[in-house]
């Protein structure tokens, strides 16, 4: 391990550069599909001592670029990984070839600025021992928590999804939040690399264990505690898995034939329905024939949620705004309500800059379906004394987005749409993060894919029911609606900001204590 360390230690220019990139590549076996957590065992001690390598004096550039720079690799190699599949759609489609290095490699690029800002943060209160684990850990909570502040639907893969690749291990944050979760999963996956040096060694280990534990225990605890309740919501997902550039006329008749599938013998009709988003890609008002089928498919007491896109016009003379939206459809009434959604996502509800680039003007196979982001969340009523929150596409992936509502609804609803990426592992990421939504904010959530996997999830993150990828059906669920699980005193995010931020208090006070450490000039 010393060996190990000081070769890492030692590594300069570009062979140091790789072995940052390459260290936040391996940290992708932590996530989905792969679920192998132990990755973070050997990805991030290869991080602290890459920043262990950083100039100690001299002119602040000399002392920081280097940190940031480590940093910033570790997220290219890390994001490019784990997001790789955002240029397929350009790549299938030769007329867009011109985006493809501005998605595979331009987003990973701007998302790893993020984990610049963390090893910079955690540069500037790095001391020997623990203290520098503990300043890593408390420069990616706040890396995390900044990217789920912003509204660009930039919280993709969050860092504490590595701990967390089932049930027991997702309770945690429904206390801290992801940015806590990433803060605690980084303090504990970064402490073999004390085994180097042997200072603070078996503090950081013993830290580490009480961390597991309570992660362990708490979850354990969180997932007995399952309330009864009398109140349940018969819905039904429908996942039609529909053929890539196939006639949306035949999509639309297998979605009414699942929709009007018998239920099993002994059950009652379902209340609710649920269809993917953009199942109905077409602004419904300029196709009412489009609407009056959908109408006819309908039971009297059944209520369609079905995602769509809605137009407004512009301020100019012949222009509009396209709205990827959803809208709630009875039997007697029609469109009876909808929502539009809020945080549009880079590369798959909009191309930025895309003003400036040759081919992509209106006529664009990608810009011209360009969605405008919604100008407020809006809450859908399913029943007299039920309540929905529609999180459209990647919404779900936002951390504590439901929070805020999560008092005044019942369920999350999560229509989302991959066909494009129909195949690779985002789908399974959205379920992943599709979880951790429902356990932040202790509400059952509906996740409805053309593609699948379309799934049923429980206020505890558990699937209560599932269509496995790429198979045609229907999922009939009695969801048991228990009152929501949220803990007082603010919010998951707000939690787990606060525990980020203990650990910066504790690098701080070691730096004071034990002062900066020596490094290689």
């Amino acid at each position: 391990m010393e060996r190990l360390a000081g070769r890492v230690f030692l590594l300069w220019s570009w062979p140091r550069r790789l072995a940052a990139c390459a260290a936040g590549a391996i940290t992708v076996l932590a996530l989905p599909p792969f679920d192998f957590p132990a990755a973070g065992f050997f990805s991030f001690p290869i991080l602290v001592w890459l920043l262990d390598g950083t100039p100690a004096a001299g002119a602040a550039w000399r002392r920081f670029l280097p940190a940031f720079s480590a940093g910033w690799w570790f997220g290219f190699g890390y994001f490019l990984a784990g997001m790789w599949w955002v240029g397929a759609p350009f790549l299938r489609d030769l007329g867009l070839a011109w985006a493809l290095p501005l998605a595979v490699l331009g987003l990973p690029a701007c998302l790893a600025l993020f984990y610049g800002l963390a090893t910079l943060i955690a540069r500037l209160l790095w001391s020997d021992g623990i203290g520098r684990i503990a300043a890593l850990a408390f420069g990616f909570g706040i890396a995390e928590w900044l990217r789920g502040a912003l509204p660009w639907g930039l919280a993709w893969n969050a860092i504490g999804l590595a701990a967390m690749p089932v049930p027991l291990l997702m309770q945690g944050a429904h206390v801290l939040g992801v940015a806590g979760m990433s803060a605690a999963a980084i303090f504990v996956y970064s402490t073999p690399a004390l085994l180097a040096t042997r200072l603070h060694a078996r503090a950081g280990l013993t830290l580490a264990a009480i961390l597991i534990a309570a992660q362990l225990g708490y979850g354990y605890a969180h997932l007995s505690m399952n309330p009864e309740t009398d109140r349940v919501l018969r819905v039904r997902l429908v996942q039609p898995v529909p053929e890539a550039g196939g006639d949306f006329d035949e999509t639309l008749k297998t979605y009414l034939e699942l929709t009007a599938s018998p239920v099993a013998d002994g059950q009652a009709s379902p209340e609710l329905i649920l269809w993917p988003e953009l199942s109905v890609p077409f602004v419904l008002a300029e196709r009412p024939d489009l609407l009056d089928a959908i109408v006819r498919g309908l039971r009297d007491d059944e209520l369609l949620i079905a995602g769509t896109v809605r137009q407004e016009s512009g301020p100019e003379a012949g222009m509009r705004r396209l709205y990827n939206a959803v809208v709630a459809i009875s039997k007697t009434d029609g469109i009876i309500d909808g929502a539009d959604k809020v945080n549009i996502a880079l590369f798959v509800d909009h191309l930025p800059f895309e003003g400036i680039f040759p081919g992509a003007g209106p006529d664009s196979p990608l810009t011209k379906t360009s969605y405008s982001p919604g100008s407020a969340r809006r809450l859908l009523s399913v029943s007299e004394n039920i309540g929905a929150l529609p999180l459209i596409g990647t919404e779900a992936a936002i951390p504590g987005i439901a929070e805020p509502h999560a008092q005044r609804v019942d369920l999350i609803l999560n229509p989302a749409n991959y066909s494009a990426f129909a195949g690779l592992p985002v789908s399974y990421q959205h379920l992943r993060q599709a979880q951790l939504r429902a356990v932040e904010a202790g509400l059952p959530l509906l996740l409805a894919m053309p593609h699948g996997p379309t799934a049923v999830i429980d206020a505890r993150g558990r699937v209560i029911d599932a269509l496995a990828a790429s198979r045609r059906g229907i999922i009939d669920v009695a969801v048991p609606l228990t009152e929501n699980g949220m803990l007082p005193g603010g919010s998951s995010t707000l939690r787990g900001l606060v525990f980020s931020a203990m650990l910066g208090m504790v690098a701080l006070f070691l730096i004071i204590r034990v002062g900066i450490p020596e490094s290689r000039d």
